[in-house]
């Protein structure tokens, strides 16, 4: 089965072309096991599993086929908000919010009440204004459609179909990376279609009377990061309360629902947050590890006592908690069953796609259990972890203090003196760091202090010539003109590297809907990131506490013994033994590569590594993204099934 679009959304000008193009969207196979149904406010049209909200003229303004979010919409007038997100937000909400914006500006400042996990569309004096959120977890992108003008999207690939867009090479060359930094990551993979920036929302101005020529959209800066100036104690309590609205945005009011339990820090906490939120059956899943000196599920299992002796209050005494372990030997190694990533088409290749086979195991197993809603612990690390390029930012104002602190970092990391020191001092500027970010030769990765901008890479040695040229180009251009996310080192990597992590977890959202189940990652709320980043930085992070934030925020939730846990497993034994065991299906995959075809291979080189599974070239190469790659460019080759005939409409009929 090709791939298929799951859901999607498109926000459409007022004209005749805007109609018809409504009626070129692609019919999307729905997920088995539907969940929820889109529901709205105001006056929207549904059809089967298509939701149009009208503009005044009634053409299609926002044409949504979401498979698990809910779509409110409220119109007062000609203005009006349609927000997508995981929860229907009630209609006297939705008209504080309209009623009060007088622009974008007033818009925004009223929807900084409501959890960050919304897509925003917005009708204000003829003007719609679309914006995803600040972690990057919602995006939007926009084309310029031939007869119709800028269309926008929460999906590349859907505009990619309207404007018959042909995949850019040199964009797809740029996902063969381990990791893609700001403000290459925006580089769409079908030309002419364009990523706004997270953080910015897109304005498209309506057509001046009596003509038909649309103006160009423009972008501007909705979202700031806010400055880290509070206490911990402070910065805790907004944490928490972020933490749990984002919770209850998810699953609040579900009878059922599952989490991954890990026995990390993140998944116990969103454990223990979930049960605050009453469901009658919380199932929680636990991935048993081969290695035997893994502590994973040692601490699951304690969780899980913890939750089961801890008092029940009012609110949650009477769910009922199923600890559920899946054997270690039922878990695919990476690199498992790789024709199973053509089951959804991404927005873009993304490195977790070789350990699709697993999430898929794990997603199965807890759909089997009931559950209506799975949450994860992704974006923990991300988020209250902290980067140690964040010490770049306290030496300027707090010398001794990031010294000191560095020094504990220093001697658990291993940095030598003089070099962390050189690197403490640097003062390059964002575009001297990215025109160097990518070089040819392998950088050290071991004792090497990372205090600048990011983490230089290498190229991969089996990307040819063809490849590296596109990728150096990419790089030259952007320093040409790229400014960084925040003017402080620490808080541009630290932004950067939630984008990341936010923008990888669709993947696994995609997955749930393909199988039928919603899953979330509410760290990816733009108040929890908001809130983390208020905290000042000596109090935020520290090389002697582990995630200091997220401990303090879930004190009283989550019982004091389980954050006391120092350690952290790691799955690298189950990535290199997968290379041995589907060195077969890697086989297969680079016979006949796609992307070889492009160009930007050598397929023989791989064909190599495939035989040699332990190489010392793919312990210093990770082969993730290539995999990725591939898988993706196969799938997004055969995404589209053929167009059934379609009978014509009218403008008007189109919203029918």
């Amino acid at each position: 089965m090709p791939g298929q679009l799951r859901d999607y959304f498109v926000v459409l000008p007022d004209s005749a072309a805007g109609a018809a193009a409504a009626g070129q969207l692609p019919v999307p196979e729905a997920a088995a096991g539907r969940s929820s149904a889109p529901e709205a406010t105001g006056p929207a049209r549904e059809a089967g599993d298509t939701l149009t909200v009208a503009h005044p003229s009634g053409r299609p303004w926002v044409v949504a086929r979401p498979l698990v979010r809910r779509v409110s919409h409220l119109a007062r007038g000609e203005d009006a908000l349609v927000l997508i997100g995981p929860d229907r937000v009630p209609e006297d909400v939705l008209a504080r919010i309209l009623e009060g914006a007088r622009d974008r500006t007033g818009l925004e400042r009223r929807l900084a009440r409501l959890p960050g996990l919304y897509h925003v569309v917005a009708r204000l004096s003829g003007e719609s204004w679309i914006r995803g959120t600040a972690t990057g977890l919602r995006r939007i992108y926009h084309a310029r459609h031939p007869a119709a003008g800028t269309i926008a999207s929460d999906r590349p690939a859907v505009l990619a179909r309207l404007i018959g867009a042909p995949l850019d090479e040199s964009a797809l060359a740029l996902r063969l990376l381990d990791f893609l930094p700001h403000p290459l990551s925006r580089r769409a993979v079908w030309r002419g279609v364009h990523e706004t920036g997270a953080g910015y929302g897109l304005a498209l101005p309506v057509a001046a009377p009596g003509t038909a020529a649309v103006p160009h959209p423009a972008e501007h800066r909705w979202w700031e990061p806010p400055p880290g100036e509070l206490p911990l104690a402070e910065g805790a309590r907004r944490a928490a309360d972020a933490i749990a609205a984002s919770v209850r945005a998810h699953v609040g009011g579900l009878d059922r629902i599952s989490c991954e339990l890990s026995g990390g820090l993140d998944s116990t906490v969103l454990a223990f947050a979930a049960r605050e939120t009453g469901p009658a059956s919380l199932s929680l899943l636990t991935v048993a590890a081969r290695d035997r000196y893994s502590e994973d599920e040692t601490w699951a299992r304690r969780a899980v006592e913890a939750a089961r002796n801890t008092a029940a209050t009012a609110v949650n005494g009477h769910t009922a908690l199923d600890h559920h372990v899946i054997p270690a030997d039922d878990a695919p190694y990476f690199y498992a069953d790789l024709a199973s990533t053509a089951a959804e088409l991404n927005d873009e290749p993304l490195p977790v796609a070789p350990g699709r086979a697993r999430a898929e195991l794990l997603l199965g197993r807890a759909r089997a259990t009931g559950s209506r809603y799975h949450l994860t612990g992704y974006g923990g690390d991300e988020i209250f972890l902290g980067l140690p390029h964040a010490y770049q930012d306290l030496f300027h104002g707090n010398p001794f203090t990031a010294w000191s602190h560095l020094g504990g970092l220093r001697h658990q990391l291993g940095w030598p003196f003089l070099p962390t020191l050189k690197a403490l001092l640097d003062r390059s500027a964002f575009p001297r760091w990215i025109a160097g970010a990518v070089a040819a030769e392998p950088q050290p990765v071991a004792r090497t202090p990372l205090l600048s901008w990011g983490v230089r890479q290498s190229l991969h040695p089996w990307l040819t010539e063809h490849a590296n040229t596109l990728i150096a180009g990419e790089f030259r251009t952007a320093a040409e003109h790229a400014e960084p996310i925040d003017p402080w080192r620490g808080r541009h990597a630290d932004i950067d590297g939630v984008r990341m992590g936010a923008r990888h977890f669709q993947a696994m959202e995609d997955i749930g809907m393909t199988i039928g189940l919603p899953v979330a990652a509410p760290f990816y709320d733009d108040r929890v990131l908001e809130a983390t980043l208020a905290v000042r930085l000596p109090e935020r992070i520290s090389p002697w506490r582990y995630k200091p934030l997220l401990v303090e925020a879930m004190r009283g939730v989550v019982p004091d013994a389980l954050p006391a846990r120092t350690t952290k497993d790691h799955m690298a034994s189950d990535e290199h033994q997968g290379l041995r065991e589907h060195a077969a299906e890697l086989t297969e995959l680079w016979t006949g590569s796609r992307l070889a075809e492009h160009g930007l291979v050598d397929a023989r080189h791989l064909l190599r590594l495939a035989a040699e599974p332990f190489s010392p070239v793919l312990v210093e190469h990770s082969i993730s993204s290539t995999v990725a790659g591939e898988t993706w460019l196969r799938t997004a080759g055969n995404a589209w099934p053929t167009p059934r005939p379609t009978p014509t409409t009218t403008p008007s009929e189109a919203t029918l």
